[in-house]
């Protein structure tokens, strides 16, 4: 197969009989060509298929139209919400997306916005590593829009944790149940904090005893050392740090003889998607994913200063959860 070359700006400028220059100027400068001249340009560029480059277009306009998304483990299905979301109000807006994969790693985040940062018109940062200060100074170089993180002067889209940790003890309160325990995820997670402190903060308001233990991986293979540790301790019901950390608590308390709920009741947080497939399938804290993902282009690209939107959460009770021993 014969590759066709690539129409360029030089080939639009023999076409109209003008300098490269202008027909530079008349996609990034409009104002500055003569309206029948830069006509011709469009009419030109269209018959020979020539596209614009993004960043030869950006050194006029000062604008790439295009953002990047950056998430912590791209194979974690609970970023797929918040991709999708994201793509689809960029789609919407007419811009272009960049994904990038951190690998739970701050030096790999903090490398992707530097080499990122003069490509794109802002980021999203999907609950980022990076401490507060290496943010905000992310945030005076680029506009900046975190999901499940809150940074002092940095807009960001977070769910009310508050609400959700508050269900998830309702629930096993309910149940029976008189303690629990909480399995964490990565120590840099700033929404695994905020859901230990609301847990911690709701039993005690329910007078259940609850303890924290981890971090442990927020991955399936992060399960069999947690769920060893959820059974020395001895408690009732045990809260994950996300649904894949859960999923492989299960997994591993199947193989060790130990029946859910029956023995165990086992939470999660996020309703990734295969939470109602699991066996048992899978009690867990719905987090509006693509909504947020969503909330946070729409904040990037048309909202001012830093503001904080609060999404809602529900707790989806599947047969998981059970009645205390």
């Amino acid at each position: 197969m014969t590759i066709r070359r690539r129409p360029t700006i030089n080939d639009v400028a023999a076409e109209v009989g003008v300098a490269a220059s202008t027909v530079s100027r008349a996609f990034t400068v409009p104002g500055r060509v003569n309206p029948r001249t830069r006509q011709q340009i469009l009419e030109a560029a269209e018959r020979l298929g020539y596209v614009p480059n993004p960043a030869a277009r950006a050194m006029g306009s000062g604008r790439t139209d295009t953002v990047a998304l950056l998430v912590p483990d791209i194979t974690n299905p609970f970023f797929s919400g918040i991709i999708k979301g994201a793509e689809r109000a960029v789609g919407a807006a007419g811009k272009t997306l960049v994904l990038g994969d951190t690998e739970e790693s701050p030096a790999v985040e903090a490398r992707l916005l530097e080499r990122l940062g003069p490509a794109v018109d802002g980021f999203v940062l999907a609950a980022p590593r990076l401490p507060d200060a290496d943010v905000r100074r992310a945030a005076t170089r680029n506009r900046v829009v975190l999901v499940n993180r809150v940074v002092p002067d940095v807009a960001c889209v977070v769910a009310d944790y508050e609400s959700a940790t508050r269900q998830v003890v309702d629930h096993l309160a309910s149940l029976g149940h008189r303690e629990l325990v909480f399995l964490a995820g990565p120590a840099e997670s700033w929404s695994g904090a905020q859901r230990w402190a609301g847990l911690e903060t709701a039993a005690r308001a329910r007078r259940m005893l609850a303890t924290r233990l981890g971090p442990y991986a927020p991955t399936l293979d992060g399960g069999p050392a947690a769920a060893e540790a959820a059974i020395a301790s001895g408690a009732s019901a045990v809260v994950c740090h996300n649904d894949m950390l859960a999923i492989g608590v299960m997994r591993r308390l199947a193989d060790r003889g130990v029946r859910v709920p029956e023995e165990v009741s086992v939470v999660g947080f996020d309703d990734i998607f295969g939470a109602d497939f699991c066996h048992p399938p899978l009690t867990t804290l719905a987090e509006r994913t693509q909504e947020a993902g969503a909330a946070a282009i729409e904040v990037l690209l048309h909202r001012s200063g830093t503001p904080t939107v609060i999404a809602p959460t529900e707790l989806k009770i599947r047969a998981s959860s059970g009645p205390a021993a």
